[in-house]
C-alpha cells in the first residue's frame, strides 16, 4: 500500500533523527533526574523524543501523538505516532546497548507499523504485522514446543512480584531450559529474529507496548496481554512462539 510505504519510510527518518541525538550521549556522564513515577530520564530522552514530535507536527499536521517524555497531542486524529525515544532508559545509563527507540503508528487505535531502532549497533527492526524485518532481511520467531527447550526473558524480576502472581512465575522459570533478565525492547527484538522463546513484561504503558505488537506479529510469533487478550487493550504483555504461548497463559493464571 503506497500510503503505508510513504509511513514506513518517514519512520526510518525518524528513527534516524533519534539515533544522531541518543549517540553522543552514549556512555558519557550524562545527568539523571527521576520522574514522579521515579523511573530515570535524560536529556538523551528528551532531545530525541522532542525532534521527532517537532518531524511529524511538520510532515503530517493532521496526526496525532503519544510520547512517553512530553505527553500527548491530538488523540482523536486517525492515525497516531507512539514514541519512546529510549526505552530501557536503565540499561542507557549504564552504558549496555539493550535499549532501543520505538516508533509505531496507530491508525483507528490498532498498531500498523512498528519500529524498534537500536543506535548503537546500528539494526533496525520494522514489523507491519505481516512481515518483520531486521536491515531489510525477513526475520522469523524460531519454532518451539516445549517449555524445557525454551529461552525466557523479562525485564525485571522484582515487578513480577508487583504485579502479578510471582509463585506462578516461579513455577514456570523451573519448566524452561535458560532465563534471563536481557529485558525491555530488546527481549521482543530476541524472539522477533529467533534468539529467544519468551517475553513476559507484566506492567506496560503504551509508548512501551505498541511498537511491538506488530513486530511480533509480522515474526510469526503470538503477543497478548498477562491473561492473553488483546495486547492493544491491555496493560502487559507476553510474547511468544505459536507452540508455546497457550501453555505459559495457562501456567501463569
Amino acid at each position: 500500500m503506497k500510503e503505508h510505504d510513504e509511513f514506513r519510510k518517514f519512520a526510518r527518518y525518524l528513527a534516524d533523527l533519534s539515533a544522531g541525538v541518543i549517540k553522543p550521549y552514549f556512555r558519557t556522564n550524562i545527568r539523571v533526574e527521576q520522574k514522579s513515577d521515579q523511573s530515570p530520564v535524560t536529556i538523551a530522552d528528551k532531545n530525541a523524543e522532542e525532534i521527532m514530535r517537532n518531524e511529524i507536527e511538520k510532515e503530517f499536521p493532521e496526526h496525532g501523538i503519544i510520547g512517553e517524555e512530553f505527553g500527548n497531542h491530538k488523540e482523536e486524529a486517525e492515525y497516531k505516532w507512539v514514541l519512546d525515544p529510549i526505552d530501557g532508559t536503565k540499561s542507557f545509563i549504564c552504558g549496555i546497548a539493550t535499549f532501543g527507540t520505538l516508533i509505531s503508528l496507530l491508525k483507528d487505535g490498532e498498531p500498523v507499523l512498528g519500529i524498534i531502532n537500536q543506535p548503537i549497533i546500528n539494526e533496525f527492526l520494522y514489523g507491519d504485522g505481516n512481515t518483520t524485518e531486521l536491515n531489510g532481511i525477513t526475520v522469523k520467531a524460531r519454532s518451539c514446543n516445549k517449555l524445557s527447550d525454551a529461552v525466557l526473558l523479562t525485564s525485571d524480576h522484582l515487578m513480577i512480584e508487583k504485579y502479578q502472581d510471582k509463585d506462578k512465575f516461579d513455577s514456570l522459570i523451573k519448566k524452561i531450559r535458560l532465563y534471563r533478565t536481557w529485558g525491555d525492547c530488546f527481549g521482543y527484538y530476541l524472539v522477533a529474529t529467533g534468539f529467544a522463546d519468551i517475553m513476559i513484561d507484566p506492567i506496560m504503558s503504551d509508548w512501551d507496548k505498541m511498537a511491538l505488537i506488530p513486530i511480533i506479529r509480522g515474526s510469526g510469533g503470538i503477543i497478548s496481554d498477562y491473561q492473553g487478550n488483546n495486547p492493544v487493550t491491555g496493560n502487559s504483555t507476553i510474547a511468544a512462539a505459536k507452540g508455546l504461548h497457550s501453555r505459559i497463559i495457562e501456567m501463569l493464571n
